[in-house]
Order: structure tokens, then C-alpha cells, then sequence
């Protein structure tokens, strides 16, 4: 026995150490030439040069520049510890574009200029001659187009007609009414593609104008590449595809149906649509209701989940992404999607703002974060603001974790629950937006958040959605949503209606030891419920260098109770999916920290997400840079 013990020791060691030989390291610079062996002192000078040495392990280190060009993986790593790395040299600025710069503009008539491209500097894919398009897209009659145009790196606005570019009137849904009379227009033909852009004092020939020309900035083209790790960069300016749930999502970067993914420490803008996608593949479906309008959505996105699960839709196989850290702003759709894709996966520290802001076009797939299928997912930490809705987690929110997310001038709403059965959990969240909470689901529990807005619920009762094994991709049924049938424990109420709006909802729910101000209303059946109904507590926001502060007074009263722990078996079990709130691994779950991870314990648990303020006028630092 210790014989045998002591050859698979070797074994072992013989191939971790070949693994540490073998492993290399490329090198990437804008100084170098792809003719190079990538060495440190012989670089590559593309990226996509790099790609086509990698094997599980190697790391490609990129310095600074910009590049200009779509990486494409061909090749994943093994596993955690067989990786392919990405990453920017530390401490340098490295850009990956998906755009080119466009000289020799001609003066058209007043502030509108034009340029004419021949077709063949776009090579296979011309973004002027590719419309927008896919399920659940409102185009809101504009035909828009892939292509963007960008003034000193900021998008200009896409019309229909010359003539609208001439006028250029300020476009009145924009959040930037200033920034919408800056506009353009684009015509292919056989031979060439000439757009015309208004740029008002601007002369473009003395500006830096980029066009993007590429689908993504870094994209398998493949799906099933899976252990990568994506470290540092800056990427802006992809020509992306609406990203549908039924469809293949391709955004600025994506995962494109794989495993293990590490998305980190990267500056994601100016995505036409999405920033990142966690999502799925074609194969199982690519816009199928736009395809088939005959048939509803529902029963087509649910006909794409099980021809997922016979392609292989598992934990084994999918998921398991980690995106943390990142800033994502300037995105039309969405920040972060995620079709099916994202299962298992942790998305936390990332700050999400200025999505959809244009509001040139709509659609039923727009948040900073949103998720179909957000199975055993951990969202937190996030700081996500002016992105219309916060996160919508739509369909399929089963196992997942909201907690300790920062969330205000939202215009739709900070978070939305749509056709989900439970068990999910919402906890220790910051939620100052006019809505804080769209309610469309059931089997939702909701602890120690601060709900400064008002909450909307709704039955769907015209649509049957998933529910699925514990911790599985599974289903185990399908229901329509008669509402309701969630935990309440521990929040702060501000907004008028408070948790009143619930008893419309088809299943009761439990709701104790929340604190309701300004005239909110308890729930109807509610426990130990704390009425100050003369304090209308005041929040403001303040940012300062990265840094965010909410300044507020709560009063007293809210420092004097103590209430019960957040448990396992204190949540009980959903109607529907039968299955219990706990932790991702299965293990017990005890809501026993803050927002700010401090401690709670049964004698120090208050209500809301702070365990330890101090009375009187507040000012909390709520994000650190």
C-alpha cells in the first residue's frame, strides 16, 4: 500500500510541475509584429495573433494601446487551475475597440457632413446595412442600425431620413436633450456605405470620429470555450445584436454558453446593446417568436428551456461565471444579460450606470443587471444607477441571493421580479429609487432592506413559467403567478401604499417586525408592525471621487428594537416550488451580517440593513472606490 501511495505521488507532482513548465506566457504590444515568437522581448501586435498560441494555463499579457479588433477565442482552459488568462500589463492603459477612426469628412450644409466608405473596409460584416432586430425589441419606429457614430468617444443619435439629420431636433424620450440633436444617417449600396452626421459647431475632421465595425470586443465565436479569464482592459465601441433570450447573446464581451468564465477589473461603455452577456447559444433558438408570431412568447421561450436541457443545460456544463469589479455605463439594452447562461454564477462590485439613455429604442430586455434563469446566482455589492430598470430577474429566480446593492434614480424601478416562483432572497439592499420594488412573481423573501419607494405588484395568470429541482436546471413544473406568497421580515417601509398593495396577491404571505414611515401601511396580516406615520425620513446621495454617501435621519425608534434572526426555518417553504431558502450549497442560511458585513446576532439585530447607527442625521459611506 505505501508503494502504491507513494507512486501516485509522483505521479501527482511529475504532472503539477510539467503543468508549471509547460504553461507559457505570451506577450502582446503595440510595438510589436505578429511575425514575433511573443516573447517579452519579441511581442505580438495584435491580440488575436496571441490567441492562436494558447493552450490551457498560458496567460497573454497585453501593454498599453489601443487595439483594434475582435478577440476571439478559440480555446478555453481545462479548469480553475488550467485557465487561459487575459490580462492588461498592471498599471497600464489598455484599450480594445471595436470601432476604426473615419477621416475625410465633406461638408454637406450647415452642420451636417458626410463621408463615403467602399463596402470592402468592412470585410465580411457591414454594421450600416445590419438592422437591429430581434424578440421583444420596440424599435419605437426608427430603423436602427448596428453601427454607431461617435464625437470625441460619445454616441451620436441614429435617424431614418437625411432630412431629420438636417433638422436635428432634440429627441424628446432622451434623458440628453442636447446630446440627441447631434445625429446621423447611413445608406449602403453595391459599392459603398456613406454616412451623414450632424455634429453641430463640431468639425469632424478636427475631432476624433470612430464608427464601430465589429460585432464584439472579445467573443467566441464558438460556444463551450470555457476557464477564461478576461483582466484590466478598457472596451468600448461594439456594433452588438440585440440580445433576445431566445437568441444567441452577443455582447460587447460575452461568455457565449460555456463555464467558468472571470470577468474582472475591466471598463465596459458604449455597447450599442449589451455590455456583458452570461448567455445562450443559437442552436436552441435564435429570435423564434419574431420567427413564428402565431405562437406566444412564453410557450416559445419555454420550448427554448427544454431544448436547452436536452443540449446538455447543466451545472456541469454552464455557468459558474465570476464578474466582479467592473464599470459598464453607456449601453443601450442592458449592462449585464444573461440567458440560461448565467447559472451558478456570482456577479458582484461592479458599478452600473447611464444605461439607456438615449431611449431611442425599448424593449423588454433593458436593466443594468438582467438575468433569465438566475438559478443559485449571487448578486452583490453592485452599485447600479440611472440604468431605467436596476436588475430584473425574469423567470427562473430560484436559489438566487440579492443582497447589499446600491440602487437610486432608477426610472422604472430598482428591482423586478417577473414570473418567478421561489425560493429567492432579497436582502440588506439600499433601494431609493420612485419604485423600488415591481412584484410580478411569488415565493420572494425579503429582509433588512430599506424600501425608500413605492412597491407594484401584478397576477400573470396568462403565463406558465419553470420551477425547478433544488439546485438543479431541471424543471419540475410549470405555474402561472397568482402572487403573493412571500417573507417580509425586518424592512423599512417608506413610500406610502408600503406592503398594503399585497392584499390583492392570491397567496397570503408573512410579514413581521418591519418599520413603516410617512403613512406607510402594513401589510394586512402583518406581526410586531412598527407605524411612525409622523417622520417622513429624507435620503440623499452624494458622490465624491468614487466614493458615495446617503445622508439621512431615521429616528430613534428604529435603533430601540431588536428583532428575530433571519433563518432557514424561519422562511419556511414556498407554495409552488416546495423547496427551502438556503445557501447555495444547500447548507442552512442565517442572515447574519449588514450591508456593510458587520455582524447580526440574536441580542444586536435591528431592522434595515444598518445594524449599528447612531441617532440623529446620518451620513453613511454606502460605496468605496
Amino acid at each position: 500500500m505505501n508503494m502504491l501511495k507513494a507512486l501516485l505521488f509522483f505521479v501527482l507532482t511529475f504532472f503539477v510541475i510539467n503543468a508549471k513548465v509547460f504553461a507559457k506566457e505570451y506577450y502582446v504590444s503595440v510595438k510589436g509584429n505578429d511575425n514575433n515568437t511573443g516573447s517579452a522581448s519579441a511581442p505580438f501586435r495584435t491580440i488575436s495573433e496571441a490567441v492562436k498560441h494558447l493552450f490551457p494555463g498560458d496567460t497573454v499579457t497585453v501593454h498599453e494601446g489601443v487595439y483594434r479588433e475582435w478577440v476571439n477565442p478559440v480555446r478555453g482552459g481545462k479548469s480553475d487551475l488550467k485557465r487561459i488568462v487575459f490580462r492588461a500589463a498592471p498599471g497600464e492603459k489598455v484599450e480594445i475597440k471595436g470601432s476604426e477612426v473615419i477621416n475625410g469628412w465633406e461638408k454637406v450644409e450647415g452642420h451636417v457632413w458626410k463621408v463615403v466608405i467602399p463596402n470592402s473596409f468592412f470585410g465580411s460584416y457591414n454594421p450600416y446595412s445590419d438592422l437591429l432586430t430581434g424578440d421583444w425589441l420596440n424599435n419605437k419606429g426608427i430603423n436602427h442600425h448596428t453601427g454607431e457614430v461617435f464625437l470625441n468617444g460619445k454616441s451620436l443619435f441614429e435617424k431614418s431620413k437625411l432630412e431629420d439629420v438636417i433638422e436635428s431636433k432634440p429627441y424628446s424620450d432622451a434623458l440628453d436633450k442636447e446630446a440627441s440633436k447631434y445625429t446621423w444617417y447611413c445608406e449602403v449600396d453595391d459599392l459603398n456605405t456613406t454616412i451623414w452626421a450632424n455634429f453641430q459647431k463640431f468639425n469632424p475632421n478636427k475631432e476624433k470620429i470612430e464608427i464601430n465595425v465589429r460585432k464584439s470586443c472579445f467573443y467566441s465565436s464558438r460556444p463551450g470555450i470555457n476557464y477564461i479569464t478576461v483582466r484590466g482592459f478598457i472596451m468600448s465601441q461594439a456594433a452588438t445584436q440585440w440580445a433576445a433570450p431566445t437568441a444567441e447573446q452577443i455582447g460587447l464581451i460575452g461568455t457565449h454558453w460555456s463555464k467558468g468564465w472571470i470577468i474582472e477589473n475591466n471598463i465596459i461603455s458604449n455597447s450599442k446593446a449589451v455590455g456583458i452577456t452570461l448567455g445562450k447559444d443559437r442552436s436552441t433558438g435564435q429570435n423564434v417568436w419574431m420567427n413564428n408570431p402565431e405562437k406566444d412568447g412564453s410557450t416559445h421561450y419555454n420550448e427554448v428551456i427544454f431544448r436547452a436541457l436536452e443540449a446538455g443545460w447543466s451545472k456541469e456544463k454552464i455557468g459558474s461565471h465570476i464578474v466582479r469589479n467592473n464599470v459598464i455605463f453607456n449601453c443601450e439594452q442592458a449592462g449585464i444579460v444573461g440567458s440560461l447562461g448565467a447559472v451558478y454564477s456570482k456577479i458582484y462590485n461592479n458599478h452600473i450606470y447611464d444605461i439607456w439613455t438615449k431611449r431611442a429604442f425599448s424593449g423588454a430586455e433593458m436593466a443594468g443587471i438582467k438575468i433569465h434563469a438566475s438559478i443559485d446566482m449571487l448578486i452583490m455589492n453592485n452599485w447600479i444607477h440611472n440604468t431605467g430598470r436596476g436588475i430584473w430577474l425574469d423567470w427562473m429566480a430560484q436559489g438566487v441571493r440579492v443582497t447589499s446593492n446600491l440602487f437610486y434614480d432608477n426610472t422604472k424601478d430598482d428591482l423586478f421580479a417577473e414570473v418567478n416562483h421561489g425560493p429567492y432572497l432579497v436582502d440588506n439592499n439600499i433601494f431609493l429609487s420612485k419604485t423600488s420594488l415591481t412584484d410580478w412573481s411569488e415565493g420572494g423573501a425579503f429582509a433588512h432592506n430599506l424600501f425608500a419607494g413605492q412597491i407594484a405588484i401584478l397576477k400573470v395568470l396568462d403565463r406558465f413559467t419553470p420551477y425547478h429541482f433544488p439546485h438543479s436546471t431541471k424543471v419540475a413544473g410549470l405555474r402561472n403567478i397568482n402572487g403573493g406568497d412571500n417573507r417580509f421580515l425586518n424592512n423599512v417601509f417608506v413610500s406610502q401604499d408600503g406592503l398594503s398593495v399585497y392584499k390583492n396577491a392570491g397567496f397570503p404571505s408573512i410579514s413581521e417586525g418591519n418599520i413603516y414611515y410617512n403613512g406607510a401601511k402594513p401589510y394586512e396580516k402583518e406581526i410586531n408592525a412598527i407605524e411612525i406615520s409622523d417622520r417622513n425620513p429624507s435620503f440623499k446621495i452624494e458622490e465624491n471621487e468614487g466614493d458615495v454617501y446617503l445622508i439621512t435621519e431615521l429616528g430613534d425608534s428604529i435603533l430601540k428594537v431588536n428583532t428575530l434572526m433571519v433563518t432557514t426555518r424561519r422562511l419556511g417553504i414556498p407554495i409552488i416550488s416546495e423547496s427551502i431558502y438556503e445557501n447555495r450549497d444547500g447548507t442552512s442560511l442565517t442572515i447574519d451580517t449588514d450591508y456593510f458585513g458587520n455582524e447580526r446576532s440574536s441580542t444586536n439585530n435591528k431592522i434595515g440593513p444598518f445594524n449599528n447607527l447612531s441617532p440623529g442625521k446620518i451620513k453613511l459611506k454606502v460605496w468605496k472606490q
